[in-house]
């Protein structure tokens, strides 16, 4: 047997408390095969976590990895405007040579930042998803398609790729690679195309992903043309099921959360987009109550501008305090189980815990920093203190992707390079 050991760390257990103990791991098979004191020293690698936390890899539910090059190219503009005028004629002009090399930007600042899955509806996914198998990480992929302003036969041939590349690339990179169905939202895919293009995807067990009820320019039209809320909408079409999962979710009424309570359909908060975009703040109190899976994710890097699901988790915690007039309201521990277990649940990926048997994905947090001294409650610090640049290690599937801040799956200068060439070049084709 092929092993790590994870040594002489404190370890964030299931149920948030924290234990001082090793985790051992079948590198082979991917898995945790025992936490605990003192465990094999004869593992085949070690890495060390004394003075760290190690905590589950943390899962970026909904984001657009390739918008890396997109960084800082517009912003302080509301979200239609900000699209139309800014980041679609930028991505109309965006080769897949361009997409992987944002797509490997991303992935090489989620693995820094301890990130070990995410959920991703981009365009060119071919190259999104073999930066993925040479990265390391596990990722839920999809093509995103948007059919206004398009003639049918363009609109058809958006859904079909994209279900083209659902089919594809399931199970790819030794199974890290899992896919969706993506629509881009309820209001720029006409209905007609909707209803059969879920309809398809469910037909073959394809989930599907998409944006909804981000700001209330989703949500009046809706409303207005149909007399009913944009997730009852959804419902008549099929896209609320336990397999499903959503976007945003900024926008939701009571019955809307009802509705998702009852269909176990997930719901991906995207707090540092939402405020930088003025979208709005969502009831994430009001959906942990009522039971709705809740994870957390980036957005792109356009919007947010970066993909440190530790910011995340600080902005998630912060804004719902202020959604809910309610200090005590979405808690550390919330917090940290969104970014973790109910990320990985959301978007149906292995990982989110810490146990005997499950996948091998964590990241290994180093608390040996101002920032994060005393340590009155590491759950605490890793809501509210800690950051993506604190994390040592990173490992995914048994894999070590990171030691000691290196990175060992992509050449980071290159990547860097790479990017720095491809926005060089996209600007002049703009």
């Amino acid at each position: 047997m092929n092993t790590l050991r994870i040594a002489g760390g404190q370890v964030l257990r299931p149920d948030a408390t924290v234990e001082d103990a090793d985790v051992l791991v079948d590198r082979d098979e991917g898995t945790i095969l025992d936490i605990g004191a003192d465990l094999d020293a004869d593992a085949d690698e070690t890495l060390d976590a004394a003075g760290c936390l190690v905590t589950p890899g943390l899962v970026n539910a909904h984001c657009h990895v390739a918008m890396t090059l997109l960084r800082g190219y517009a912003d302080d503009k509301p979200l239609d405007a900000w699209l139309r005028e800014d980041i679609w004629p930028a991505e109309g002009a965006l080769m897949p040579e361009d997409v992987r090399a944002g797509a490997e930007l991303g992935l090489v600042e989620m693995i820094k930042s301890g990130t070990t899955g995410f959920a991703d509806m981009y365009f060119h996914v071919p190259e999104i998803a073999a930066a993925v198998e040479e990265a390391g990480l596990r990722a839920r992929l999809g093509h995103g398609v948007v059919t206004l302003g398009k003639d049918d036969a363009d609109a058809r041939a958006d859904i079909d790729e994209s279900l083209d590349v659902a089919r594809e690339f399931d199970g790819a990179a030794d199974g890290r690679i899992r896919t969706a169905a993506m629509p881009h939202s309820l209001t720029t895919v006409a209905e007609e195309y909707l209803r059969e293009f879920v309809a398809d995807a469910h037909d073959e067990g394809i989930p599907v992903h998409y944006h909804a009820n981000e700001t209330t320019d989703e949500v009046d039209p809706i409303v207005d043309e149909r007399g009913e809320r944009p997730l009852s909408y959804a419902k008549d079409l099929g896209m609320l099921t336990g397999d499903d999962f959503l976007a945003h979710g900024v926008h939701v009424d009571d019955a809307e959360i009802d509705l998702l309570d009852e269909a176990g359909t997930g719901v991906v908060h995207c707090p540092a987009s939402n405020m930088k975009l003025a979208s709005g703040m969502a009831p994430v109190q009001k959906l942990l109550d009522a039971g709705v899976t809740v994870g957390l994710g980036t957005d792109g890097a356009a919007s947010n501008n970066d993909l440190d699901m530790f910011d995340e988790m600080r902005d998630a915690a912060m804004l719902g305090k202020l959604a809910a007039e309610d200090a005590s309201a979405v808690a550390a521990p919330d917090v940290v189980r969104m970014a973790t277990a109910g990320s990985a649940a959301a978007v149906d990926l292995p990982g989110g815990a810490l146990e005997v048997g499950g996948a091998a994905d964590l990241a290994v947090v180093d608390l040996d920093a101002p920032h994060l001294t005393p340590a009155n409650d590491l759950v605490s610090h890793l809501a509210y203190a800690a950051r993506g640049s604190d994390v040592r290690h990173t490992v995914c599937d048994g894999r070590v992707l990171m030691r000691d801040r290196e990175v060992l799956t992509l050449d980071e200068d290159a990547v860097m390079a790479r990017a720095r060439e491809a926005v060089a070049s996209l600007r002049e084709r703009v």
